[in-house]
């Protein structure tokens, strides 16, 4: 069999089971000239001539500013297959990137994939698309998965899907479910002109590490590389500490619980009509606008109630931004959501170090957040109809 209807079958299995393609979808392309993004574009536009939508797809190319880099058989390719390839203008992320870069180390991969996924998602709305795809696959989803274990004391990898309410685009990647085996065999039986990737750290970062290791454990151990996809979306199975979570602030009776489940989600929801909603008439569209996606939700407990809950949001590596931040009106004046919000800001101040901390505060609210430290930044601006101004603290242990 064709390793590329191997690649169809993968990507219409995502689309599938992670409902990735709509009707009426324009979809932009990352394309970097990887086998990887060739046979994305390849497969996506094989796939629009039997998927149950229409859709449109533009291949983008980022000139990221690396030494040697040449687009010519890329843009060949793309026009053999009835489209055009864009190249945008990024140069200035090279720079930044060396300037960034410690003596002895490698270029800071963390740093070059948020700079190009805000280039690519800038171009999509310049050009008035609403989707972004990239090609990472299977193998990606699982080193960042080992990746975030070892390096980060987390159980994470990236979503199939998400929604990012700065840039309002959405971010979909096809080949989840595909393997990066079946990538390689289709980019040569296609004889697809496949550029050597121009970044002066390719084969030698820390992913290259664990793809290593990985390797080593499948020859050991053949049903992992089965198993370790299934287990990202085997949510029926999925049992770790997490949902048991809940840290007292000692000294007090009171408690923060990450909001993890389904129920945490609906006493979160409920609290912020309460406040927002009924109190404060905020529309409901302008509430729950479908930002908090991708963030993170603490609920204030009092012994066994949930009295209120604050989100928040690592916008940079050193930046976190908090908001949504809400008490139940009986539960006021006590000092409660200040113990909490000191309580987290420490707790986040123990896993990075410095942190910067934001907030939009609405006007009655200032003095509150004076008193953590805050200190007011810029004009007053309207969010939901409501005079705030913006406040900003910054710390270190």
């Amino acid at each position: 069999m064709r390793a590329i209807r191997k690649v169809l079958a993968s990507l219409r299995n995502a689309d599938l089971l992670f409902s990735l393609i709509s009707q009426g979808d324009k979809i932009v392309v990352g394309v970097s000239g990887g086998k990887d993004s060739l046979v994305l574009l390849y497969a996506l536009n094989l796939y629009r001539k039997f998927a149950q939508c229409d859709f449109e797809i533009k291949p983008v190319m980022l000139d990221l500013g690396f030494p040697n880099f040449n687009p010519n058989e890329v843009a060949k390719f793309v026009q053999s297959l009835g489209l055009e390839l864009h190249i945008a203008d990024s140069k200035t992320v090279y720079p930044i990137l060396q300037k960034h870069t410690k003596e002895g180390a490698h270029l800071p991969c963390s740093i070059c994939s948020r700079m190009k996924k805000a280039a690519i998602n800038k171009v999509a709305k310049d050009l008035g698309y609403q989707k972004v795809a990239f090609a990472h696959h299977a193998e990606d989803a699982i080193e960042t998965l080992f990746m975030n274990e070892i390096y980060g004391g987390r159980v994470a990898t990236f979503s199939p899907k998400m929604h990012l309410a700065k840039a309002d685009v959405d971010f979909i990647r096809p080949l989840i479910l595909t393997r990066e085996s079946d990538i390689t065999r289709a980019a040569k039986e296609e004889k697809m002109p496949v550029m050597k990737s121009p970044c002066p750290s390719d084969g030698f970062t820390t992913r290259q590490d664990v793809k290593d290791l990985l390797t080593k454990i499948y020859k050991q151990y053949p049903d992992a590389k089965d198993n370790f996809l299934t287990m990202l979306y085997n949510f029926e199975q999925e049992d770790i500490w997490g949902k048991e979570t809940s840290y007292r602030i000692e000294g007090t009776n009171l408690s923060l619980k990450p909001v993890l489940t389904k129920q945490d989600t609906l006493i979160m929801a409920k609290i912020r009509t309460d406040v927002f909603l009924i109190e404060q008439n905020v529309p409901p569209q302008d509430e729950f606008d479908g930002s908090d996606e991708g963030k993170n939700h603490i609920l204030i407990y009092k012994d066994d109630e949930a009295i209120g809950t604050i989100r928040y949001d690592f916008e940079e590596t050193h930046v976190v931004h908090l908001s949504r931040i809400a008490t139940l009106k009986k539960h006021r004046g006590f000092g409660y959501t200040q113990k909490a919000l000191a309580f987290l800001m420490n707790m986040l101040l123990s896993k990075t170090n410095p942190l910067t901390f934001t907030l939009g505060a609405q006007i009655q609210a200032l003095g509150f957040y004076e008193k953590l430290g805050f200190k007011k930044v810029g004009d007053e601006y309207l969010d939901a109809n409501i005079p705030h101004y913006m406040m900003i603290i910054k710390r270190n242990k």
